[in-house]
C-alpha cells in the first residue's frame, strides 16, 4: 500500500508535504498552550519543556499518519 502526499504550491514554488504537517502541527500546537496552561501541565513533569516538545512530536506524527 503506498501513500501519495500531495504538495502545496505557493506561488509556484512546490513545498514538501513535511513541511505542511510540521506547520500544521505547530499551530494546532500553540493553540493548545492556553490550554495546558489552564490544566496545571507543567505541574506533572520535571522537565515540562520537553513534554511540550514530546506533545509536539506527537502532533506532528500523527497528521503525517492519518494524511
Amino acid at each position: 500500500m503506498t501513500h501519495t502526499y500531495r504538495e502545496l504550491v505557493l506561488g509556484g514554488v512546490l513545498i514538501a508535504p513535511i513541511v505542511t504537517y510540521a506547520a500544521a502541527a505547530l499551530f494546532l500546537f500553540l493553540l493548545l498552550r492556553p490550554l495546558l496552561r489552564l490544566v496545571g501541565f507543567a505541574r506533572f513533569f520535571s522537565n515540562p519543556s520537553l513534554a511540550e516538545l514530546s506533545l509536539y512530536i506527537t502532533l506532528f506524527g500523527l497528521l503525517a499518519l492519518i494524511f
